[in-house]
């Protein structure tokens, strides 16, 4: 598939996750995505009722961040959050894991943080993101092979939060590990079409952006876009 054959639109999740978000940006998010026909709108949980209302009768799904961004609260309140996030409206769920956990060698903590979610999810959809800017390659296998195991949905790069995002070569390494059953999600600085182009040939199934209309048209992306 070249990149001139990619139904962009279908990548991707629409995104707004800053934390002064406003109902109207809400708004024109859900707007946008029913006029692009995106895959998905990601928002945090709080925005899940409204969102699930605007998009109630289209093709688009939402989707709810979880422990989002730092990945650090309590398994249970993970577990709680994405439960309420569900009965809202959510249709899929990404949450962070416990970086700090990770990088302790606490690998059976990191791998029951992630179970607690996945079996609160059940046939829902679990992204599981890793922010591999934070990781060398050897946690991110790690990590990746811990979501095999456990069955989700994705693995997905970044939050967009922290000190960077989507790296084509930690896509590639991300598809090796998991195989081609599973979904893997390029999210954080691809903010255009031939940064998401890339991302898709590295192996990404899907892409988290804030900058879905400007990838699109093909346009340049606002600065200081997810």
């Amino acid at each position: 598939m070249t990149t001139e054959q990619i139904d962009y639109a279908r990548y991707i999740d629409h995104t707004l996750l800053a934390m002064d978000t406003t109902e109207s940006q809400i708004n024109q998010l859900c707007e946008e995505a029913r006029q692009h026909n995106f895959y998905a709108v990601c928002v945090n949980s709080g925005y899940v009722p409204l969102a699930a209302h605007l998009l109630q009768d289209s093709n688009v799904k939402v989707c709810s961040v979880i422990g989002f961004p730092l990945g650090a609260g309590l398994t249970v309140s993970k577990a709680f959050e994405a439960k309420a996030a569900i009965a809202a409206g959510a249709q899929e769920i990404d949450m962070v894991i416990n970086v700090g956990w990770l990088k302790s060698g606490l690998n059976d903590e990191v791998k029951a943080d992630i179970a607690a979610v996945r079996e609160v999810c059940a046939a829902i959809p679990l992204k599981v993101i890793l922010e591999t800017c934070l990781l060398s390659d050897e946690q991110i296998v790690v990590v990746c092979e811990m979501c095999r195991e456990l069955d989700v949905a994705f693995v997905k790069t970044s939050t967009g939060f922290s000190t960077g995002g989507a790296r084509e070569d930690h896509v590639k390494l991300m598809r090796a590990t998991v195989g081609s059953e599973m979904g893997v999600k390029a999210s954080g600085a691809v903010r255009d079409r031939a940064t998401a182009g890339k991302m898709i040939a590295a192996g990404a199934t899907r892409i988290g952006t804030s900058s879905g209309v400007a990838i699109v048209s093909g346009d340049a992306a606002a600065t200081g876009s997810y």
